[in-house]
């Protein structure tokens, strides 16, 4: 006699998933607000409503936040990729924004990339959605980061996806 098991998960990746994450993007930016200034709290609500919206509608590629100095990403920059759990993730503490950071002579900025979804919609949609969001980006090349790459140190998760 043999017998057999089978499982099957379905998770729906909800709104509320979708502000869970966003509302860990935001406190990292609160805590580099607070090490680093040189971004307001009104700028931060628009970043946060932005990752939740394009969260929640599987848009969001890559968004970055961080200091930009001769047109390089340097230290402290923040990096998001959302990407699909193929299991249960870890969902860390937001956290870890390094104190201490030479950014003299630096800028504050933001860079954002769509998801394979977004290359999906038609201008019409993409305007549509674009419409629906907090803030207006304008088009850019991705730059640089000044050491060569990003550490990644953290994975923010909810309803089977992940930042």
């Amino acid at each position: 006699m043999s017998y057999s098991f089978t499982a099957t998960e379905t998770k729906t990746f909800t709104l509320t998933h979708a502000k869970h994450l966003a509302a860990k993007v935001s406190a990292d930016l609160k805590r580099l607000q607070r090490l680093y200034g040189h971004i307001t709290d009104e700028r931060i609500a628009e970043f946060e409503g932005e990752v939740t919206e394009l969260l929640r509608q599987g848009y969001l590629g890559t968004v970055t936040y961080g200091f930009q100095r001769n047109d390089m990403w340097i230290e402290p920059t923040l990096r998001y990729t959302a990407a699909d759990l193929a299991g249960s993730g870890a969902d860390d503490d937001p956290g870890r924004v390094p104190p201490g950071k030479d950014i003299s002579g630096a800028h504050f900025h933001s860079f954002l990339t769509y998801s394979s979804a977004w290359d999906a919609l038609t201008a019409d949609q993409r305007a549509a959605v674009k419409g629906r969001l907090p803030l207006q980006r304008v088009n850019g090349s991705e730059p640089a980061v000044s050491n060569g790459y990003f550490a990644d140190d953290k994975t923010y998760s909810s309803g089977g996806r992940s930042l």
